[in-house]
């Protein structure tokens, strides 16, 4: 493809020659002859620094914000753009060109997992072929998941959503996470229809401010979704009314869900022995509805879904049919095992203060004795979230077990000090094996034990190197 054409709504400059272009990548390893590089700064690199490297390689052409590089490599093609990172998804998305017909994202703090696997679940029972994109890796319809990143580079997406196309999907729903969003890593993608979740306390190491963390998550509705595109939002946050006038600002359709909702609205979750009842105006019909998951957070999700259905299909009296039928995403308040004293363990990737006090509510209903949390805090990230999730546990579990949870470059013991000082009843165990067991070896009749923190995660990462480690697995092994 000529480079002229894979620049066209780039934002980048006019090239001063023409070239074909064989393959793009923003990882100069994967240069070879005939790409176009893309030169991008990230947190702990610049890609301009690997510019030679890229050349040697074969580049024909490099994509950058400073083309001082220019005069040494006369034999290529320097493009210079304010932003490569949106240049960039928006070359990808002009050089592989096709997408599925119907593309949803779901953006928050908290949920994106579910969300977007039960949209994926409802519109594979409803017939239509369709895909899902996040933290589970992409899934397509009856097969295993592929890599897991909640939200790819801009290459890896639009190279994926063309297989995709070329497969005959007509659907898929994507996770947009704020650092892909902020980086533009979903540029170019034909978003038809947004989610938001909530926003709660996480990603500070990066976005520093909460400000800067929903000015990402604004990105979604701003600049992606299309003109004349379905937001569907949650009424009940306090940055609800921001994100509408966001919204309003750019001509996007607005759908609210929540206890405030107003084309989803709920009126009561009743808990039940497994999962809860429903009460709900739905689009301006009062009905009821039985699913398959605890929680009032779990319930909130399934309104986004039915909103993000609705929209994605206008058929939302059609979506609601099916919406009893889904079951929960995997690691997200996942029961692996019940014990013979009828003890229950549940896994879950809650990792926030939001979340972990969200989960912790949810099962105190379906708890008929002791309600157990056994989490830790990653290392290298936000510190203020320790002593927050240790009190959040301590006041609403009977039993907390504090124990490791990637503590990457840190010294565990300090993370797990960190939380402990917040924690006084907690019960401090080193090692998250080690934990699992304990805290399973003292479960009595009808209690409940969540392993929070890691959910489908495979990996414990300790001073570089990533151990293969699963929840799922060492409850079971206990």
């Amino acid at each position: 493809m000529q480079l002229v054409d894979i620049l066209k709504n780039t934002g980048a400059e006019a090239p001063n020659k023409d070239v074909n272009i064989e393959g793009i990548s923003a990882d100069s390893r994967q240069i070879k002859k005939g790409f176009l590089f893309a030169a991008l700064k990230g947190a702990a690199c610049d890609g301009n620094a690997y510019i030679p490297q890229a050349v040697a390689n074969g580049a024909a052409a490099v994509l950058t914000d400073d083309t001082s590089s220019a005069v040494k490599y006369p034999e290529v093609v320097f493009v210079k753009a304010s932003n490569p990172h949106w240049a960039l998804a928006k070359a990808a998305a002009n050089f592989f060109g096709k997408q599925p017909e119907n593309i949803a994202a779901v953006t928050g703090t908290n949920g994106k997992t579910s969300i977007a696997d039960f949209v994926r679940q409802v519109l594979n029972m409803m017939g239509k072929k369709a895909a899902s994109l996040g933290t589970l890796g992409l899934i397509k319809s009856n097969e295993e998941p592929q890599y897991a990143m909640t939200t790819p580079d801009p290459v890896t997406i639009h190279k994926d959503l063309k297989i995709l196309a070329d497969e005959g999907y007509q659907y898929l729903v994507m996770e947009a996470s704020s650092h892909g969003l902020c980086q533009y890593r979903i540029g170019g993608v034909k978003v038809k229809v947004a989610g938001f979740t909530n926003l709660t306390r996480d990603h500070l190491d990066y976005h520093k401010t909460m400000e800067n963390y929903l000015a990402a998550k604004k990105i979604l509705f701003t600049d992606i979704l299309v003109e004349g595109g379905s937001a569907v939002l949650n009424a009940d946050i306090d940055v609800f009314e921001e994100l509408k006038q966001a919204c309003q600002a750019t001509g996007k359709k607005i759908i609210t869900y929540g206890k405030h909702g107003k084309e989803l609205r709920l009126i009561e979750a009743k808990p039940l022995t497994v999962g809860q009842k429903l009460t709900i105006e739905y689009y301006g019909k009062q009905m009821e509805i039985e699913i398959p998951l605890a929680g009032e957070f779990q319930a909130m999700n399934v309104l986004c879904a039915l909103g993000m259905l609705a929209e994605l299909t206008q058929q939302p009296f059609e979506v609601i049919k099916y919406i009893e039928k889904i079951h929960g995403a995997k690691g997200r308040l996942e029961l692996v095992r019940r014990l013979d004293n009828g003890a229950a363990v549940y896994v879950d990737y809650a990792h926030t203060p939001d979340a972990i006090e969200n989960v912790l509510r949810a099962m105190r209903p379906h708890c008929q004795n002791h309600l157990c949390v056994l989490f830790g805090c990653g290392g290298d990230r936000d510190k203020g979230k320790r002593p927050q999730m240790g009190q959040i546990a301590d006041q609403l579990a009977d039993k907390v077990f504090v124990t490791d949870d990637n503590p990457r470059s840190e010294e565990p013991e300090v993370i797990r000090a960190e939380i402990m000082a917040a924690c006084p009843h907690g019960i401090n165990i080193p090692d998250r094996r080690t934990a699992i067991r304990q805290a399973i070896k003292e479960l009595e009749a009808g209690d409940v034990l969540i392993v929070a923190g890691k959910g489908h995660e495979p990996g414990q990462i300790i001073k570089g190197v990533t151990y293969p480690f699963s929840d799922h697995e060492e409850v079971l092994k206990a």
